[in-house]
């Protein structure tokens, strides 16, 4: 006899069952990489890094400290911003290039732009991905490359905070890291030799500038230019500090405008830069380089667009600028293209053929104020920072959902957030709100819910104060922001400001505009999401009928809202009339869209879940596969519609009892997740739940409850800790100790997850009364039946009154009391129980589904129990023939029926 012990929230279904976001990439095929191998002199090292001299003491020590073999070592040279540590850096990498491969040079400033940098060696690498994966998948594939290789030197530059190396560095390589930083504590966590580096000596900075203004740039003219006497070029060097960066670009100021040291003394005390800015460190470096960008600025006066472009560049971020956002200036494309070289002469920015790179010092000084400095006035500065605003908001795609335009997004993303990291709350204007808005969209579709909210947010409060609370963008961006919120799992937050927003929506547009009823969709979506079927089913009902009356029986809009009807149907366990809707769903998608448009594949596929869910695998195997095959040949085998049409159709080989079909295509659906999508990205752990679900359901403990224990700790870490799919990671986990007979661990951990299901979700969340109906399990199992049965009897009337009568876990929890009741030898309430639930089954769920199987094996077996054989057997029979016909001679409950009807048998004869 099988009871059925908890119902399943192990394995999930995907189904887009909701026209919120969608989101499409297109991959090649990968090799593993292992087998990857680098092609010879991968190197990527600053193009010009300077004059270099001394440092011999500190080359000498990072030779020998990265020269030991094993495991990743890494050394962390650190000192003041400009003291010339990148110099150092490239001098030693560049050494280094004749003996490891690659020798990869990232800037660390931020962990996106180590996001960045990473993706940048995998297209390296594979130069067919270039275009193809989302960042995350780039920088994940580069991680498990190094992992797999040795003999490489990575080069993190200008890490901001040992916190946004860690995750790389924690991880197991097997090269040499070489970490810059201004920042001298913390590296011993990662357990870096740390190198402190200091300002050169007098001697040293000397040299290095008589080097510079002796003619060794490849623009000077030999002899044309002799340094004076040495105490002149002593009297520089220590005004400056003995700074490398400032020493560099004094020299060069010096050499191009064949100034003598002196002269340059003279222009510094006459017009000192003030402290740069109160809102940044102000230290000694970022003074003199604020000097010197002032005179270098001075001597550009007969290209007055210099200094406009740089204040415009300043906003950006320190990573490559692309050449093509100054495309929008009002301005003449050969003036431009003539300032940005004159910039480049006084190594104020670097320029390659497509790219522009203004160091952080400089850009921070750049777009901070000096009434004392014509080349940094407030309203120039202002002007700069909206005019950059303009020109990233003009150069993003106009779609956040079309993979074809994720590259130029990820391209893009870094110089957004810098620029909306660097400007003031205060000071954000239309075009920022936009920026931000359609930002949010993309980050909350590429799973980073976290960074969307936070630009959504401020989109929002930024229209408010702008345009006003009942703007339409305005409330565009509260609908973004409220979507968001339920991508994050924060449906405290999600379905009150939905409701607000539809009440401002129906007051400002009407409530017919096609932008209310999205609002609509979208809240009974949220409803949907809380368990609240009450309130989502007659809503969606409502706007299904709003948009049929108002956009058309055929509109795209419609027919998402009879997709998600019938998804809210399922959901309640009302098959009999999710089914028909899906059906005609997908026939009027395949008459309208065409067969292969991608909302015609999500209706197969949902069409084939809900006969996955009637426990018809007849018709959902097939369906599932054909919508796999669809679904590669017009999106993709990598499209994340693919991956999820892939995890379906192993879901319904595992529930048609076949894990020799289901556990390797999860395990190559998880394989694909990871290298598409990364590894925390959210489906990407969901797939990975459902592959510790599939070895759980066949008993290999061994490899499940390390899965489910790994998923459990990097959805707390990705999603936080009361996201709700990390609340069902910990359910899942428990069930599992359950299962491996560790109830030490199993039923503690049931307990805190109802605790945190009823904090986070609410009592009456479907989810909180299924880890109710999973804990009450494990006191049975424990033989607890004092505190199971009560516990099974309130979760019984809580669905009931909640889900109702005939939902499925209603029904599952009906069967579940009669079997406690069976335990403790109270027949007299088990059998009316058990035949009332297979009586509802067979109303429901029909008489051929899997649960209703299950309980007439149920009901069979209590019959045996009281003797009463001439009940039991040919239920039994019937129960067993029905088995071999929807479920196959193999499957695993047809061979528990077949051995209760032998054991039956076996009574009635005697033996």
């Amino acid at each position: 006899m099988r009871m059925e012990g908890r119902a399943s929230e192990q394995g999930r279904m995907y189904q887009a069952g909701r026209d919120l976001t969608v989101h499409e990439t297109v991959l090649s095929a990968l090799r593993p990489v292992e087998q990857v191998a680098a092609p010879p002199r991968t190197v990527n090292l600053p193009g010009h890094a300077g004059l270099f001299v001394g440092r011999a003491n500190e080359l000498a020590e990072l030779d020998a400290v990265l020269q030991t073999g094993g495991e990743v070592v890494v050394a962390a040279v650190h000192g003041l911003g400009g003291v010339g540590k990148s110099t150092l850096a490239v001098s030693y990498a560049r050494a280094q290039a004749r003996r490891r491969n690659p020798v990869w040079w990232i800037t660390a400033d931020s962990p996106t732009a180590v996001q960045a940098g990473l993706a940048a060696l995998t297209v390296a690498l594979q130069p067919e991905l270039t275009a193809a994966l989302p960042l995350e998948a780039l920088a994940e594939w580069a991680c498990g490359w190094l992992a797999a290789h040795d003999g490489w030197l990575l080069v993190l530059d200008d890490v901001t905070d040992p916190a946004d190396v860690t995750p790389l560095l924690g991880r197991t390589l097997a090269g040499q890291v070489l970490v810059t930083s201004r920042l001298g504590q913390g590296w011993h966590r990662l357990s870096a030799h740390v190198v402190r580096l200091d300002v050169l000596s007098e001697a040293e900075a000397v040299d290095l500038v008589t080097q510079i203004t002796s003619g060794l740039s490849p623009a000077a003219d030999a002899g044309a230019h002799e340094p004076e006497g040495l105490e002149g070029m002593r009297e520089l060097v220590r005004e400056l500090g003995c700074l490398p960066l400032a020493i560099e670009q004094a020299g060069a100021y010096l050499h191009q405008v064949r100034l003598s040291p002196r002269a340059y003394l003279d222009l510094l005390v006459e017009r000192p830069a003030v402290m740069y800015g109160r809102a940044a460190r102000g230290s000694d470096a970022e003074r003199t380089i604020a000097r010197i960008w002032r005179l270098t600025l001075d001597r550009l006066t007969d290209t007055p667009l210099a200094g406009q472009l740089l204040r415009i560049l300043a906003w950006y971020g320190a990573e490559p600028i692309p050449r093509t956002l100054l495309d929008g200036l009002d301005t003449d494309a050969a003036d431009v293209q003539h300032a940005l070289g004159e910039l480049a002469a006084y190594n104020m920015i670097t320029l390659d053929s497509e790219h522009i790179v203004v160091h952080r010092l400089v850009q921070a000084v750049a777009r901070t104020p000096d009434p004392d400095d014509p080349h940094r006035q407030t309203a120039d500065i202002d002007n700069a920072r909206d005019q950059a605003t303009r020109l990233i908001g003009d150069a993003i795609p106009e779609s956040a959902l079309n993979p074809e335009d994720w590259p130029t997004w990820r391209t893009l993303l870094p110089h957004i957030t810098a620029l909306t990291d660097h400007a003031s709350p205060g000071t954000d204007a239309v075009a920022t709100a936009r920026l931000l808005n359609q930002t949010g969209v993309f980050l909350d579709n590429q799973g980073a819910t976290a960074d969307a909210i936070r630009c959504l947010d401020r989109a929002r409060t930024a229209y408010e104060r702008v345009l006003g609370a009942d703007h339409p963008e305005t409330l565009l961006s509260r609908n973004n922001l409220a979507a968001a919120y339920d991508s994050a799992g924060d449906l405290r937050r999600a379905i009150p400001l939905y409701e607000a927003t539809i009440a401002d929506r129906e007051r400002v547009l009407g409530a017919d505009h096609p932008f209310t009823l999205i609002s609509r969709n979208n809240l009974a979506s949220a409803y949907e999401s809380a368990g609240d079927l009450g309130r989502a089913i007659p809503l969606y009902q409502a706007t299904l009928a709003d948009r049929e009356r108002v956009l058309g029986a055929d509109h795209p809009d419609t027919l998402s809202s009879r997709n998600n009807l019938a998804y809210a149907y399922e959901s309640a366990g009302d098959l009999r009339r999710a089914i028909p809707l899906y059906e005609a769903t997908l026939a009027d998608r395949e008459r309208v869209l065409g067969a292969d448009h991608p909302s015609t594949l999500a209706s197969r596929n949902n069409l084939a879940s809900a006969y996955d869910s009637a426990g018809d695998p007849g018709r959902a195997i097939p369906l599932f596969e054909a919508t796999l095959a669809d679904c590669e040949r017009v999106l993709g085998a990598d499209h994340p519609s693919t991956l999820a049409s892939r995890n379906n159709l192993a879901s319904a080989y595992d529930s048609a009892g076949d894990p020799g079909r289901a556990i390797p295509l999860f395990e190559a659906t998880l394989a694909d997740c990871e290298r598409v999508l990364g590894a925390d990205h959210p489906f990407t752990l969901s797939a990975r739940n459902n592959l510790a679900a599939a070895y759980d359901s066949t008993g290999d403990l061994g490899r499940a409850i390390p899965l489910f224990e790994e998923t459990l700790a990097d959805r707390e870490r990705v999603l936080g800790a009361d996201h709700p799919d990390t609340l069902t990671s910990r359910s899942n986990l428990a069930s599992a100790y359950e299962s491996a007979g560790d109830l030490g661990r199993a039923i503690p951990l049931f307990v805190a997850t109802i605790a945190d299901r009823e904090r986070v979700l609410g009592t009456d969340h479907p989810d909180t009364l299924t880890s109710r109906n999973n804990l009450a399990y494990a006191y049975w199992t424990a033989g607890d039946l004092d505190r199971a049965i009560p516990l099974y009897e309130e979760t019984l009337a809580d669905r009931e009154r909640v889900l109702g009568t005939d939902h499925p876990d209603t029904l599952t929890s009906r069967n579940n009391l009669a079997y406690a009741y069976w335990t403790m030898g109270d027949l007299d309430r088990a059998i009316p129980l058990y035949e009332e639930t297979l009586a509802d089954r067979e109303r429901m769920l029909g008489t051929d589904h899997p649960d209703t199987l299950t309980s007439r094996n149920n009901l069979a077996y209590a019959y045996w129990a009281t003797g009463d054989l001439g009940r039991a057997i040919p239920l039994y029979e019937a129960t067993l023939t029905a088995c071999e016909r929807v479920l196959g001679i193999d499957h695993p409950t047809t061979h528990v029926v077949r051995a209760d009807l032998l054991q039956a048998t076996q009574r009635r004869d005697g033996q």
